[in-house]
């Protein structure tokens, strides 16, 4: 056990070290010295540490033969180091180092991309807020001109994917998997449910919550009075009603948020606080800055941090609410010894971050008046219909790619639009849009960084409108609940991780089917 303590403590050193890069490399995508650093780390730090873990796994196994471990205790990690001992070979450490430094590449190429619009250079993620604007015309512009950059890149992002491709097949080949899919479930751990259980959640999702969108597009037609809906009239409020706009400066964010923490638990409060006073937070938008948001924690100090692009729209509430959820979770498990247990499945750390959406959501007043606060939940609803149906989407289309090995981009791009067709694609007419539908998914961070990490949104979503539903009837046992799940990082397996929040893991149709009655219900469609 000392000897597991002390690889535990190099472990959270190096994580640290590397997070430290990435987040200085995310935050100014532009800074040579920065970019530098990660690859340094990437190029020469993690290839040796990769061989070198292998190595350690073995001596833990063999040491653990001579020297038993409490199976309660050790269970979940033994488990995962026969997975990795089992998937390692030599000579897939240079091509994971080439995948690493795709990936980087994948993080440049979207943080330059910018838009001139109406007389400013903006980057992607400012422009969301014309989708926002009540003037039809306004939205289309902004939502063809973020577009038109997007496909300036089409080609070098479906190269670099290509690239990614080739190296992922021939990582599991060498591994001596069937598929890419294979080796990747292994390598996720993935111990608890299956690529046919994820197929499952596909059907249902086609056959119980795809009728629901129709009806909630349906709708929202009817409101605009439009004929079809068009990919810009999917987020402007279809009543014509201003965008909703909870603060202008991100203090005003953080400070919001900050107090509906305190509402929600003062423990919470006081943590997220704490994250503001030692400045873990990065969340306002700026040219040079990665797209998108995350919480990564700082392994040897145990501390998280956020990182976002927030401009001034409700989303970007919600945004933080998911991330401090997450970043709640890591301070939650700081206290465990094991680096490796301070950190749970994803498929509980996405409860965690989408619980926290939910249950925050009554204290919204702190950013708008009782009708607005009502419209931004109600909203949010609307969202999660969204992100089951997506989620889906984008774990099918994974599932097609790498079923399909030496397949072309003009049939990946077919793919993708018969998969998202097959799904309803949102209710949204895109016809004349075929090259802007065809390359829809280069959005998707996931399908570059991080293969068939997805399906994990969609079981956390069914935990996390469980938790919703029971804090409905008792909302301090509900939270009481969640912290003491989330203090048991990742020591557990999965399903008692989910019994130890009151939740089932499952994500079969009887699962699902009540509680999107629940939300259906809460829309009234």
């Amino acid at each position: 056990e000392e000897w597991l303590m002390d690889r535990s403590e190099l472990e959270a050193a190096l994580d640290q070290q590397g997070t430290i890069l990435y987040i200085r490399m995310t935050c100014q995508t532009d800074h040579e010295e920065n970019a530098r650093a990660h690859t340094r780390f990437i190029e020469e730090v993690l290839p040796a540490v990769r061989t070198l873990e292998d190595a350690l796994n073995q001596r833990f196994r063999s040491e653990q033969e001579r020297f038993p471990l409490d199976p309660d205790r050790y269970g979940v990690y033994a488990r995962a180091v026969t997975a990795d001992l089992e998937l390692f070979r030599p000579e897939n450490v240079p091509l994971a180092t080439q995948v690493e430094l795709l990936s980087q590449d994948y993080q440049t190429l979207c943080g330059a991309m910018t838009v001139d619009f109406q007389g400013e250079e903006r980057t992607l993620p400012q422009m969301a807020k014309f989708l926002l604007q009540t003037d039809r015309g306004v939205r289309e512009a902004a939502w063809r001109a973020t577009a038109a950059r997007r496909l300036a890149d089409r080609d070098r992002l479906d190269q670099l994917f290509d690239q990614m491709l080739g190296l992922r097949n021939q990582i599991a080949a060498n591994a001596g998997c069937r598929d890419f899919c294979e080796y990747q479930f292994r390598a996720y751990h993935r111990f608890d449910y299956t690529p046919e259980q994820c197929r499952q959640y596909h059907r249902t999702v086609a056959e119980v919550l795809v009728p629901i969108a129709r009806r909630i597009a349906a709708r929202r037609r009817q409101q605009m009075n439009v004929e079809c809906l068009r990919p810009w009239d999917t987020q402007v409020d279809p009543l014509d009603r201003p965008p909703l706009n909870p603060f202008t400066e991100v203090s005003e964010l953080v400070a919001g948020v900050g107090q509906m923490m305190r509402a929600l638990d003062p423990e919470l409060g006081r943590q997220f606080q704490l994250m503001a006073d030692q400045g873990l937070l990065d969340l306002a938008s700026r040219k040079g800055k990665a797209p998108g948001g995350y919480q990564s924690t700082l392994a040897e100090a145990r501390l998280p941090f956020i990182f976002m692009n927030a401009v001034g729209v409700d989303q970007d509430v919600r945004t933080l609410l998911h991330e401090s959820g997450h970043a709640f979770h890591a301070l939650a498990a700081a206290r465990e010894p094991l680096h490796d247990y301070r950190h749970a499945p994803m498929e509980f750390c996405e409860v965690a971050s989408m619980s926290m959406e939910l249950l925050a959501g009554p204290h919204l007043a702190v950013f708008y008046n009782e009708e607005d606060r009502r419209r931004s939940e109600q909203e949010h609803l609307e969202d999660v219909v969204q992100i089951l149906i997506w989620v889906a989407v984008v774990d099918a289309f994974q599932f097609w790619i790498y079923e399909h090995p030496g397949h072309t981009v003009e049939q990946r791009q077919e793919a993708w639009c018969a998969i998202q067709d097959r799904f309803g694609a949102g209710g949204v007419d895109w016809n004349g849009l075929a090259a802007e539908q065809s390359s829809l998914w280069h959005r998707q961070l996931h399908i570059f960084e991080v293969p068939f990490y997805y399906i994990e949104y969609g079981i956390a979503q069914l935990g996390a409108l469980q938790l919703w539903l029971h804090a409905r009837d008792d909302q301090p046992r509900t939270l009481a609940a969640y912290r003491r799940a989330l203090s048991l990082g990742g020591s557990r397996p999965l399903p008692e991780l989910f019994a130890a929040a009151g939740l089932r893991f499952d994500f079969s149709r009887p699962t699902i089917e009540p509680l999107v009655a629940a939300v259906e219900r809460a829309l009234d469609v």
